[in-house]
């Protein structure tokens, strides 16, 4: 993983740029934060479609106020970030459908790849992290909508499996996957390409159509379903999701809980 990285942005640019008029590719060696970066932007006015990506990030985010890990080796995770204006109907099921695209794009066959509700990429059967998503919106000084915003949507992904003595095990409440452990060949700019432009189209058909279509495939990456899980001081089995992209969850008294992705961390148990 010391070689070099070729990300190749002109050929991903001239992917991507037809889909979103305006776009632009950067790849960075280092910075903080690349959704920290495109927040900031927006607030200076700059609202182009933007693939932000890093090599390497020393203060990357994660939900609920939760940092996320980036190994000091650049390719060891893939980490970036895409920020765009969006204005749908309604913006519940976004993380669910960028969750779900990713893991396709990965893994087309399902074989391997599930999703922890909301985002979360897990390995089947072996409940350890390959990756997660965050998702964050700010208003628009310009919005041509009440419903337009600016959207970024952060990416995290393990390519490599954790070297024997790298991190703090307690650092990964749910354990450290890397995408090497599916296909040896794939490294950081391998799987950029290989999920970018799913990601924009997914994107922009949540603009414009809504979630209902990706919602509905949930269940088949669904690796809570049926299991008991514990959702802050609320115990009971994952029953799917609603309608809205919120998990469904069987109480002790035998009630359906609704829990909001914004609410608090799900954990088998």
């Amino acid at each position: 993983m010391n070689r070099p990285l070729h990300w190749d942005p002109e050929t991903l640019w001239q992917t991507l740029e037809p889909l979103a008029p305006g776009l632009s590719v950067e790849i960075l060696p280092e910075t903080g934060s690349t959704s920290t970066e495109l927040l900031e932007r927006s607030r200076r006015g700059l609202t182009e479609p933007t693939l932000l990506v890093a090599e390497r990030q020393t203060a990357g985010r994660g939900r609920l106020g939760r940092g996320w890990w980036s190994d000091a080796a650049p390719g060891h995770t893939l980490t970036f970030s895409l920020g765009l204006r969006l204005a749908p109907a309604d913006w519940s099921g976004l993380s669910l459908a960028v969750g779900l695209t990713l893991a396709e794009a990965l893994d087309p066959a399902g074989e391997h790849l599930g999703l922890k509700w909301p985002n979360d990429l897990w390995l089947r059967g072996q409940d350890r992290k390959l990756g997660g998503v965050l998702i964050e919106v700010a208003p628009l000084a310009d919005a041509v909508s009440a419903q337009e915003r600016w959207l970024v949507i952060g990416v995290g992904l393990n390519i490599a499996p954790l070297p024997p003595g790298a991190a703090d095990p307690a650092l990964f409440r749910t354990g450290h996957a890397g995408l090497q452990e599916i296909d040896p060949r794939l490294d950081a700019p391998t799987a950029l390409h290989r999920v970018a432009a799913p990601l924009l189209r997914a994107v922009l058909d949540f603009g414009a159509q809504g979630g209902a279509a990706a919602l509905a495939r949930f269940a088949a990456r669904d690796v809570l379903a049926g299991r008991r899980v514990q959702v802050g001081e609320l115990t009971g089995i994952a029953s799917g999701i609603g309608h809205d992209g919120a998990l469904l969850l069987r109480d002790e008294a035998g009630r359906l809980q609704t829990v909001h992705s914004g609410e608090a961390s799900v954990r088998p148990c």
